[in-house]
């Protein structure tokens, strides 16, 4: 009978996705091994996004992260996330080399890298850098929907990625826009190319449809599929690893996953969930209009937002068809970060203004010029290019140094005596005042597996520096606890 086999992506997409990457060390460290005893092929853990968040907002050491959950995976690789961009900026390509090799030493096996453009020029300095570090590549082959994103075009993606000798490659469909009816002809076209390779499915249900597209790809042969562990699972997150499990053994097939230890997982989680107040993954309703403007649902309320601020967040949907319309001007561009965010702040500010264009971000400049992909200047509309790089900014924008720091030159701007390559990183990517408030907060916060939120308080309680006691009380029942000096 034929094996499905899981990957996990709970401690990176589906926190990102849902918790916006929210989740603590503490939460992560008491049931590492539970998930190492699940049977993964492998799990996702980190990438370069999540250091700022860690350093900024939750005042947690990353490193110190990797070092106290790694070591609890015994038998699982583990997989991080790094593309040839991360979010916004242009980084020099000796950041993303380090950071490979910090990740490497840490413990990492395998890297995911994606390009927004499936550029095979891109991928390639990416996939010799993860090489140099030690670590497994795997291309993330990114899913669109466009008139010139047919089965064809990325079935030639699929062995443009393979000729770069990487180890995998991941169809992923980070919108959650691949529908059953597209995966039955896609997951074929994808695995003919790939030539006996193994092609993994990652895909989203924020259409409501990823467990459907799973088990469509598993009966055309795509049998390694991602998935996440409830209540980090279904929403803008992956599918549930116990809803496509059960329905492939419903289906006849050998589920390659023990989902008893990921229960205990699914119990701790919902437990941090609801004692943070953090969303907990559903199912949402089917939304066709998604299809059409392809915009994240994060990024919908952020333009929601940004409309109410000038005081017309009536015209949301024409904001959402102005996205769909620009879309197509810039080429039919992927709409993954940092690509989607241009389109939607671009349709915004056509429709904010009143005149198509009359305004436009220096990345929407950029953008026609090619500098975020050869692709966007070669298939942007003639007429649109035209009216954006021919105004004096323009010429500002071009004339711009790109970075292109060396490791040396990293080492001196933001090293110094007892500085390691980590806390470069950090400091990098955040500022030298952010890791010290960082170092300030203390060890991360303990988290107990028993989900009884008394017992968590009265935990948290009597860790608190120059706390000597506690003293709780409900009706009648009164308890006091209280630190004293041992004679």
């Amino acid at each position: 009978m034929t094996e499905v086999r899981f990957v996990d992506t709970t401690l990176r997409d589906g926190q990102q996705s849902l918790w916006a990457y929210g989740m603590r060390t503490g939460m992560m460290v008491p049931v590492a091994d539970l998930m190492d005893e699940a049977g993964f092929e492998a799990i996702e853990l980190g990438g370069p996004v999540e250091l700022p968040k860690c350093v900024k907002e939750l005042r947690e050491d990353p490193w110190e992260r990797y070092r106290l959950v790694i070591p609890k995976f015994r038998r699982t690789p583990l997989r991080l996330i790094h593309g040839t961009r991360s979010g916004f900026a242009i980084y020099p390509h000796a950041v993303h080399q380090l950071y490979d090799t910090c990740m490497a030493n840490v413990g990492v096996a395998e890297v995911r890298i994606s390009d927004s453009w499936n550029d095979p020029a891109d991928w390639a300095w990416r996939v010799k850098q993860a090489k140099n570090a030690g670590i497994k590549p795997i291309i993330n082959l990114i899913y669109t929907v466009s008139p010139r994103h047919t089965d064809d075009h990325f079935a030639e993606k699929t062995r443009e990625a393979f000729a770069l000798d990487v180890y995998r490659v991941i169809l992923k469909d980070p919108g959650g826009i691949l529908t059953p009816e597209r995966t039955k002809t896609l997951a074929p076209a994808v695995l003919n190319a790939a030539n006996g390779k193994t092609v993994e499915l990652h895909t989203h249900c924020t259409t409501g449809l990823g467990t459907l597209c799973c088990l469509e790809a598993i009966k055309a042969g795509m049998t390694h599929v991602n998935t996440a562990i409830p209540p980090l699972a279904d929403g803008s997150s992956n599918p549930s690893v116990f809803n496509v499990a059960k329905n492939a053994r419903a289906m006849g097939y050998t589920v390659l996953v023990n989902d008893e230890p990921l229960r205990l997982v699914a119990k701790h989680f919902t437990a941090c969930a609801k004692r943070e107040n953090l969303p907990i993954g559903r199912t949402p309703e089917y939304d066709y209009a998604q299809y059409v403007h392809q915009i994240p649902g994060g990024m919908i309320s952020n333009l929601r937002h940004q409309l109410r601020l000038v005081g017309i967040e009536d015209k949301l949907d024409q904001t959402l068809e102005e996205a769909a319309r620009v879309r197509a001007e810039f080429g039919y561009p992927i709409m993954v970060t940092p690509l989607s965010q241009f389109v939607g702040s671009q349709a915004a500010i056509n429709v904010i203004v009143g005149e198509r264009y009359k305004q436009v971000t220096d990345q929407t400049i950029e953008y026609a010029m090619g500098i975020w992909g050869k692709e966007g200047a070669a298939f942007m509309d003639a007429d649109v290019k035209d009216k954006i790089i021919n105004r004096p900014r323009a010429k500002e924008v071009a004339e711009r140094p790109y970075p292109a720091d060396s490791l040396q030159d990293l080492r001196r701007k933001y090293g110094g005596r007892g500085v390691s390559d980590e806390e470069l990183l950090l400091r990098f990517f955040t500022s030298t005042e952010d890791v010290d408030q960082m170092k300030a907060a203390g060890p991360a916060r303990a988290y107990a597996t028993n989900g009884t939120p008394l017992l968590n308080l009265v935990a948290q309680l009597i860790k608190r520096p120059r706390q000597d006691s506690v003293y709780i009380r409900r009706g009648d029942f009164a308890l006091r606890l209280e630190k004293r000096q041992s004679t």
